[in-house]
């Protein structure tokens, strides 16, 4: 028991020191610090790295379990043999340097601390109950966390070129972590590698959730994950099934991390022949771009983003990006709901004729059939709008009709949360700024990186309206009764969305009457939906202006109606029921 209780202590005690191991390490990354304290902080990562090594024996030592080889012990035994050669190489290079080698460039040491928190951190008893906020605080919490501590990294002398302002910081790391891509400072120019690196971590945060790391290591590294916290999450992904939620959770982050290395290497391979990048620097654009495609980030490594004279007719590329910002708009659930049914699909048409095979009914799930619907034909609207209303506009510099196709098909498909600009917004016709309003309004689909009303709150709104106009007092569809809390909901989601937008669009004009206001409405819908378009109103905002849409990105990206949640308590339903009455509508 007295083992038990020591071993306890020391994971506690190494937790708290890797946790301050971690912001120590990025101090010493973004500053330029002196040679002695490089060197104090050099000695204090060893450390750590030292009480790591006994915490995992401690770990196999104390436990009352037979030791087994499972993927955990496997994890443990090979992260130690790393971690065992990274310190005999960095010795002996210290060694033979006369202990005079610089301590400034040490990453894999870094890195090594980082790995240690991230252990002690998983084995570490995850309860969301314990720590008295509901599942929607918790939620809310967790992204202004990280958009907080994202500003203060950008702040750092080596992550920008240039000094950045609070301000500038904060509207940099709420438009990465919302996964939005409006920018007041260009991220080409005004950020180190370093700084584009930091913006490129939380987008990849902000766009699964931090909940998402950290139950998923809690999973690996426990085996299991608490019935209260599996409740919690599955009160935020709205599971059915608590069997669903850890199942989820692993197809998102699989498919998170399958799709973006796939985006990667397709990248790379498209802009192979570009003279101006060597081999590192497009392995960079690479992994940068598929990481903020995938999450709808629309950030980039190019001061005019797509639209550079080198990628603007790169009509793979073009295909690539756009196809994975779709897959990531269009709802984790949905795409391993739609690759299980594809693969039934396969399954069934390999088998012969005398073959059996299982039928499964309803593999594709009534929301998969809804969402995808909705999104081929809004897909299919915004590219017969661009083609028409842009064929003569920002599509004649193409001279094929398959790159005004291509070229079509991306303006039409970037304002369904991707926010990448393939095109002048400032040439756009008036028509399409409105079409492209409409079609970032509804954005992306449930449970996806993208934001928006999304795509089923728009059907279910556009079949209840359907289902008055003929008279009927349930909404059908696909032979299934769409439930009246889905309705209630998606009702709920487009007034706040609309109340939230018109707000900002008040303030921000009163507070710069000059601005153009449909370039002002055009932002607020951008930030709301966090797309990222802008017909090159932001740098032009004022400090009061930023905030405001610093705000409308958080909100839109944690959704108005989960804030509500978050703040009210939940109120019990009695056993009664009031007479109904109906009210005069028109």
């Amino acid at each position: 028991m007295h083992s038990t209780i020591r071993y306890r202590l020391l994971n506690r005690f190494t937790l708290m020191i890797s946790l301050i191991g971690v912001g120590v390490a990025l101090i010493d990354s973004g500053f330029t610090l002196s040679t002695w304290l490089q060197q104090l902080f050099h000695f204090f990562y060893l450390g750590i790295i030292f009480l790591g090594f006994l915490t995992i024996a401690g770990r196999y030592l104390y436990s009352k379990k037979k030791l087994i080889l499972n993927k955990v012990a496997i994890f443990d035994l090979l992260t130690s043999l790393a971690i065992f050669v990274l310190l005999a190489v960095h010795f002996s290079d210290l060694v033979r340097s006369g202990l005079s080698m610089p301590t400034d460039g040490f990453i894999a040491i870094k890195i090594a601390v980082l790995v240690t928190f991230i252990r002690e951190i998983s084995d570490t008893d995850f309860n969301l109950k314990r720590a008295f906020l509901n599942p929607g605080q918790f939620f809310i919490l967790s992204f202004l966390s990280v958009v907080l501590v994202g500003a203060l990294l950008l702040m750092m002398p080596k992550a920008t070129t240039q000094p950045l302002s609070f301000i500038d910081a904060l509207f940099t790391a709420t438009s990465a972590v919302c996964v939005t891509g409006l920018i007041v400072v260009d991220t080409a120019t005004y950020f180190t590698t370093f700084g584009q690196v930091i913006i490129i971590g939380l987008i990849q945060i902000g766009g699964l959730g931090i909940l998402t790391f950290v139950t998923y290591f809690s999973y690996f590294f426990k085996g299991g994950v608490s019935y209260e916290t599996q409740l919690s999450i599955g009160e935020m992904t709205y599971s059915r099934r608590m069997g669903d939620v850890v199942t989820t959770l692993k197809s998102i982050l699989y498919v998170t991390f399958g799709v973006e290395a796939l985006a990667a290497a397709l990248i790379y391979i498209s802009i192979y022949d570009l003279p101006a990048m060597n081999v590192p620097e497009r392995l960079f654009f690479a992994v940068f771009h598929a990481i903020s495609a995938f999450c709808n980030a629309g950030f980039s490594t190019f001061s005019a983003g797509l639209y550079d004279d080198s990628l603007r007719f790169n009509y793979p590329l073009q295909l690539i990006i756009s196809t994975t910002f779709l897959f990531g708009g269009m709802g984790f659930v949905i795409v391993v709901n739609l690759l299980r049914y594809l693969r039934y699909r396969i399954q069934q048409a390999s088998y012969r004729r005398h073959q059996r095979h299982a039928y499964q009914p309803w593999l594709l799930s009534i929301n998969s059939r809804i969402t995808l619907i909705t999104s081929g034909a809004l897909l299919l609207i915004g590219l017969i709008g661009v083609m028409m209303f842009e064929y003569h506009g920002i599509l004649a510099e193409h001279s094929s009709f398959y790159g005004k196709v291509i070229t079509g098909l991306f303006t039409a498909a970037t304002p369904r949360t991707a926010g990448f600009n393939i095109a002048d917004m400032d040439a756009l016709a008036f028509p399409t700024i409105m079409l492209t309003i409409f079609l970032m309004w509804i954005g992306a689909s449930p449970n996806s990186t993208g934001g928006g009303i999304k795509t089923s709150t728009f059907a279910i709104a556009f079949l209840n309206t359907l289902s008055i106009a003929r008279g009927q007092t349930r909404v059908e569809v696909f032979q299934r009764e769409i439930a009246d809390i889905s309705i209630r909901r998606a009702f709920s989601i487009i007034w706040l969305s609309l109340l939230v937008i018109g707000t900002g669009v008040t303030l921000i004009s009163y507070d710069q009457p000059e601005l153009d206001l449909i370039k002002v409405v055009f932002e607020c819908f951008s930030a709301y939906s966090t797309v990222g378009l802008s017909l090159n109103l932001t740098p032009d905002l004022s400090t009061f202006s930023k905030i405001v849409v610093s705000i409308i990105m958080f909100v839109g990206r944690v959704g108005m109606l989960t804030i509500f949640i978050a703040l009210l308590k939940n109120k019990r339903e009695r056993n009664y029921r009031y007479p109904s009455e109906e009210i005069t509508i028109n």
